[in-house]
C-alpha cells in the first residue's frame, strides 16, 4: 500500500493496512498507526507519531522542528491521536526542550486547509479547527473546542473545553470553557456557545443554569474573585459551571477574555436559551 513514488526512511515503523500515497516523504523516527491514510505529496519527520485510522491530506507538513529560538535541536516529539482528519497544508510542530518536549493532538479531530498547530501545543479529543486557523506556542485546547475559518491564538492562552472562537478572531486571552468569543484582532466574550452544547447533550435547564452562572461571573457587579467564590458556592454540584470554576482557579500566564458591556447586550438579543 505504499506507491512506487513514496520515499520511506529505513527505521519507520508503519502499521498494518496503511495507505502511502504518490511523493510521501516519511523520515526514519516516524510511526504510523494502523490503517492511517497519507493521500498523497504528505511530509512527515522528526519524532512524530500518527495515530491509527487517520487521514493526511497532500501538502501537510507534520514533525517539522519548532518555530522558536529556544529550541536546541533535541529529539523532540509530535503525536496525532487516532481518526483524526488533517487536510490540505495542514502544518503541526515537534515541542522544544524547555516545553515538555511534546506537541499532543488527540483523536478524533478535525483540522481544515492551512490550520497550524505550533510546539509544545496540547490539543484535546473531537477539536475542530476551521480554515487557516493557528495557534502559537505553549496553546492548551480543550475537548470539543471550534476554531473559525482565519482564528488566531496567541501563545500560551488556554482554550477551555466545548468552547468557539469566531472567525477572524485573534485570542490573547484565556477562553472559558462553554465560552464564545468574538471580535477581531483582539476577541471578547460575547456569551456562551449554546449551539456546541446543545450538540452534545446540555439540557435546556442545564443551559439556563450555565447562562446563571455566566452572567454572576462576568456582569455582576464588585471584585471579580469574589464573584468566583460566590458563583463556586451557589452553584455546588453542577458539572458545567464546576468546569468554569475549576478553569478559572487554575489561572495561567494570560489573563481571561471577558465581555464588553456592548457584548453583553448583543448577548441577550441572540442568545436563543
Amino acid at each position: 500500500m505504499i506507491d512506487a513514488t513514496a520515499r520511506v526512511a529505513d527505521g519507520a515503523r508503519i502499521g498494518d493496512g496503511v495507505e502511502i500515497g504518490p511523493y510521501c516523504v516519511i523520515g526514519p523516527q516516524v510511526e504510523i498507526g494502523d490503517g492511517a491514510r497519507l493521500i498523497a505529496h504528505v511530509h512527515v519527520t522528526g519524532v512524530t507519531m500518527i495515530g491509527a485510522g487517520t487521514v493526511v491530506y497532500p501538502f501537510a507538513s507534520l514533525g517539522t522542528p519548532p518555530q522558536s529560538v529556544h529550541y536546541r535541536g533535541g529529539a523532540t516529539r509530535l503525536v496525532v491521536g487516532p481518526r483524526c482528519e488533517l487536510r490540505e497544508g495542514v502544518t503541526m510542530n515537534t515541542g522544544t526542550e524547555d516545553g515538555g518536549g511534546i506537541t499532543q493532538v488527540g483523536e478524533g479531530c478535525l483540522f481544515m486547509v492551512g490550520s497550524h498547530v505550533g510546539h509544545d501545543c496540547h490539543v484535546g479529543n473531537s477539536v475542530t479547527f476551521a480554515n487557516n486557523a493557528v495557534i502559537g506556542g505553549h496553546v492548551t485546547v480543550g475537548d470539543n473546542v471550534f476554531l473559525g475559518g482565519q482564528a488566531a491564538v496567541h501563545q500560551r492562552v488556554r482554550i477551555g473545553e466545548g468552547a468557539m472562537l469566531a472567525g477572524l478572531s485573534g485570542a490573547s486571552g484565556d477562553l472559558i470553557p462553554f465560552g464564545f468569543a468574538s471580535g477581531g484582532q483582539i476577541a471578547d466574550l460575547v456569551g456562551l456557545n449554546v449551539v456546541g452544547l446543545t450538540r452534545r447533550g446540555a439540557s435546556r435547564a442545564d443551559l439556563h443554569r450555565l447562562r446563571r452562572a455566566y452572567r454572576a461571573l462576568f456582569l455582576g457587579e464588585g471584585v471579580f474573585a469574589d464573584r468566583v467564590d460566590a458563583v463556586a458556592k451557589d452553584f455546588a454540584g453542577d458539572p458545567l459551571v464546576e468546569k468554569m470554576i475549576a478553569f478559572i482557579r487554575a489561572g495561567s500566564k494570560r489573563s481571561l477574555i471577558k465581555p464588553a458591556q456592548q457584548q453583553h447586550r448583543h448577548e441577550q438579543r441572540h442568545d436563543p436559551v
